[in-house]
């Protein structure tokens, strides 16, 4: 009925959509298909209350990265960030964990410092400021105020 040249062509489209539903489910899954555009560098905090995987790291208010992981390392929160490559961190970055206004989402502020030398990817960044609780502000002006 049909011819050869149809179900041939037929089957490129079936193998092509395939392909691309396949690419988009990597994609949206969070999935790395090729090469990561990223390199990692690792944090160590005291808190990071309220921070999430996915959240962005910023440097001057511009999206330099993303959180990739948070884990638990003998009491301290160890956070793995992916920053752009072409984004240079100097070795006397710190790194804060903030929020966006007073209910806003939680972040990951770089603030560069000075010097010459720069963090390489798998590198640590030695200075992190912890993330502040409002609950343990609120709780304090009230209970150390009487």
């Amino acid at each position: 009925m049909y011819g050869r040249s149809t179900e041939v062509t037929v089957g490129i489209f079936v193998i092509l959509g395939a392909m691309g539903f396949l690419f988009l489910m990597m994609r949206l899954g969070g999935e790395q298909i090729v090469s990561d555009p990223h390199y990692r560098v690792n944090a160590v905090f005291s808190s990071v209350t309220g921070l999430r995987k996915g959240a962005p790291v910023e440097i001057a208010g511009v999206e330099v990265g993303r959180v990739l992981d948070i884990s638990l390392d003998e009491y301290h929160a160890n956070v793995t960030l992916g920053i752009r490559r072409g984004v240079r961190l100097s070795s006397d970055t710190i790194a804060s964990v903030r929020t966006k206004g007073i209910i806003g989402d939680t972040f990951v502020k770089l603030s560069p410092g000075g010097s010459k030398e720069t963090i390489v990817a798998g590198g640590v960044i030695v200075e992190t400021e912890p993330a502040v609780s409002l609950e343990e502000l609120l709780s304090r002006y009230i209970f150390e105020s009487k």
